[in-house]
């Protein structure tokens, strides 16, 4: 009894050491605690997780860079169209609920036609000034002026003849045309002359041009920088047209002719 009484006693003596050691070395107390939890992982199951911070995989952080670029992407379109619908209400003096499901629309239209919607948005200011009820003498209808009875195989698809005043529909059925006409062409300034209806003739009455230049505009629009709402008209042109030659004897009693002015305003 005595022996292990003494015995304790060291053992005692030793923990008490051995805990005022480690209170007052730090880096002593660290080697422990890392052993001991060497020790403990060693000694859990197999199956056992063990949690520790480690980095995320590179494929979950490919996931969230694709997701914060089509997220980024969003945004820029969504800015993009605001610019749009402000400018276009503003230009063509349309109500901004109205403004906004036109362009709405072209942009859905054109993300399925993979058309750029900023060229059906010109088309369909050139051809009816964002009105969905103008209609020619010819027969074309709509925001895009399209002919029903021409394309009635396309309008079958958003409800027959009868939608071509549905802007939806309109928007829709004039986009696939232009589209079509676009690959057929090759290019875009054949396409647009195709769809005037000007693709046998020399020119298109400078239908192109205009349309080319809208969709300039409406870039720039996009883009973020301030386009003017209302483009100033051309500089008037002054033409001067040469008097007659004067007769070889002219009489003295005739004074010789004066030159002659004319302003020629072009359009």
């Amino acid at each position: 009894m005595t022996t292990m009484q003494h015995t304790l006693t060291v053992f005692g003596l030793s923990a008490v050491a051995v805990l005022t050691l480690l209170y007052t070395n730090p880096d002593a107390a660290k080697k422990v605690s890392e052993l001991l939890h060497s020790e403990t992982v060693a000694a859990a199951p197999a199956g056992a997780t063990v949690a520790t911070a480690t980095p995320a995989p590179a494929k979950e952080a490919a996931l969230d860079a694709t997701q914060d670029r089509a997220e980024l992407k969003v945004l820029a379109n969504s800015k993009q169209q605001q610019n749009v619908t402000s400018w276009l209400a503003k230009r063509y003096r349309v109500a901004g609920d109205a403004a906004n499901m036109l362009v709405s629309t072209a942009y859905t239209t054109a993300h399925e036609m993979k058309l750029d919607p900023l060229l059906i948005l010109a088309v369909m200011v050139i051809e009816s000034g964002l009105n969905p009820f103008a209609e020619s003498p010819m027969g074309a209808k709509g925001l895009m002026q399209v002919m029903a009875k021409v394309h009635h195989d396309k309008f079958e698809e958003v409800g027959g003849a009868e939608a071509a005043l549905d802007p939806v529909a309109n928007i829709r059925v004039g986009a696939q045309i232009l589209k079509d006409y676009v690959k057929r062409t090759g290019s875009v300034e054949g396409g647009l002359k195709t769809y005037v209806g000007a693709a046998d003739m020399e020119d298109d009455s400078g239908y192109g041009a205009k349309v080319l230049a809208e969709y300039k505009r409406l870039k720039m629009v996009a883009g973020g920088k301030k386009v003017p709402t209302v483009t100033p008209p051309a500089p008037t042109q002054m033409v001067v047209k040469a008097a007659p030659a004067a007769p070889a004897a002219p009489k003295a009693a005739e004074p010789a002719a004066e030159p002659k002015t004319e302003a020629l305003a072009t359009l």
